[in-house]
């Protein structure tokens, strides 16, 4: 007769982490919408200088609210993102030169240098055949090779070099009055946002090829 007694049941694995993704999404891009929604809000005034003050109240209502989603991932993910550093970085630096010089300026200018250093840094990381992207999320695509995450880095450092340049025109047409900062800002919320969004799924095919796994409920449905 063994001596060894019995150990009951084998322990169950806790299940894994939920991956938050509804929680990334409103840190990415809820501190933008609030910019937008105090800049609307406050626009209503009249004289030469309303529109500027608008903005001005919306950049500090962007400035806080992106300090809160910098809180609010640290506490909720454990973590806040290179990626999310170096916007909260620039959105803070932009937003104080905006109330300094009272400048709306400064708040086109800020996306062209946020999409022209994404994109540098992708497609430099993507000649040097480093991965860039994986690094900047700190997030693993479960399966996903390096090959994967490579042409991922290429992609998105396109796209945000394309979405550099035609910030970049944006801020030319506004320059010479060609263009109106409230119709700048509906396209950089809520159409930047939906190519984002687009460009997203677009890449899907581009992750499967490389390795992603897939939940056996999804590969089955």
């Amino acid at each position: 007769m063994s001596d060894v007694l019995p150990s009951g049941p084998e322990p169950v694995p806790a299940p894994p982490p939920a991956k938050h993704g509804w929680l990334n999404f409103v840190i990415d891009f809820g501190p933008l919408l609030v910019f937008f929604l105090a800049y609307k809000f406050s626009s209503g005034g009249e004289g030469a200088f309303a529109a500027t003050t608008a903005a001005i109240k919306g950049t500090v209502a962007f400035m806080v609210a992106i300090v809160i989603a910098m809180a609010v991932s640290k506490w909720k993910l454990g973590k806040i993102s290179p990626m999310l550093w170096m916007s909260s970085i620039l959105v803070l630096g932009f937003g104080a030169l905006t109330i300094w010089f009272h400048d709306e300026r400064f708040i086109v200018m800020k996306p062209t240098i946020i999409y022209a250093a994404f994109a540098i840094l992708l497609l430099g990381g993507y000649w040097f055949k480093r991965p860039m992207l994986k690094y900047l999320l700190q997030s693993a695509l479960e399966g996903l090779t390096e090959k994967g995450w490579l042409l991922l880095s290429r992609n998105w450092g396109l796209f945000f070099g394309a979405l550099g340049i035609a910030n970049h025109v944006m801020y030319e047409l506004i320059q010479s009055k060609a263009m109106s900062f409230d119709l700048w800002l509906t396209i950089k919320v809520w159409g930047v946002t939906a190519l984002s969004f687009l460009f997203t799924l677009s890449q899907v095919p581009v992750m499967l090829k490389n390795g992603l796994a897939v939940a056996e409920d999804a590969a089955d449905s």
